[in-house]
C-alpha cells in the first residue's frame, strides 16, 4: 500500500531538507495527536451542539449515566470522576438541575449529604448524546480497518500508561 500524506507528513520532509540530521520523529506522532485532536474537538462540538449540552454537562451525565441503575452520586464523587473543582462542579449541577436533567435530593442514610441523580429527562438526553457521539467519533475513524483502531488503540494505551506512571520518589 503507498504511504498515506498528511499534514505532518509535509512537516516532516520539510525538517529533513533543512535539517537533516535533526531528530523531528516526535513530530510524527505528537503533530498528528494534536491534529486529530482538532478535528475531534470540531466534531464532538457539533454533538454536543445538537443535543444543547457542553462537555462539562455530558461529563456529569456520563459519569451519572454509568455509576449503576441507581444513576446517583454525590457532589464529591462527581467532581472526582471528572477531575474538577467543587466550585466548577457545583456550576455544572445548578444548570443541569434548571433544565431538569439531575436532580439533588437528600441521602436517605446522612441527610446532610445530598445525591445527584438523573432524571428522566437526563437520561434521554444522555442517551441520545451519547449514541450521536459514539457514531461521530465512529465515522472519523472510517479511514481504519477494525485491525488497525485495534492496533492504534492498544499503542495509545501503552503511551497512555508510561506517561501516566507516577514519578519515581
Amino acid at each position: 500500500m503507498a504511504e498515506q500524506r498528511d499534514h505532518v507528513a509535509a512537516i516532516l520532509e520539510a525538517w529533513g531538507t533543512e535539517r537533516p540530521g535533526l531528530d523531528v520523529s516526535p513530530v510524527a506522532i505528537f503533530g498528528r495527536v494534536t491534529r486529530i485532536e482538532h478535528y475531534q474537538a470540531i466534531a464532538v462540538r457539533q454533538v454536543w451542539r445538537r443535543h444543547q449540552v457542553d462537555s462539562g454537562e455530558y461529563d456529569v451525565l456520563a459519569a451519572l449515566s454509568r455509576s449503576g441503575p441507581r444513576y446517583q452520586l454525590t457532589p464529591t464523587e462527581l467532581y472526582r470522576s471528572v477531575l474538577v473543582t467543587s466550585a466548577t462542579m457545583t456550576e455544572r449541577l445548578d444548570r443541569l438541575e434548571r433544565r431538569d436533567l439531575i436532580r439533588r435530593q437528600p441521602a436517605a442514610r446522612d441527610r446532610r449529604s445530598v445525591l445527584v441523580g438523573l432524571t428522566e429527562r437526563g437520561r434521554t438526553v444522555f442517551a441520545k448524546a451519547h449514541a450521536d457521539l459514539l457514531a461521530t467519533e465512529a465515522g472519523l475513524l472510517d479511514g481504519l480497518s477494525p485491525h488497525d483502531r485495534e492496533a492504534l488503540a492498544g499503542l495509545l494505551a501503552k503511551l497512555a500508561a508510561s506517561l501516566e506512571r507516577p514519578e519515581p520518589g
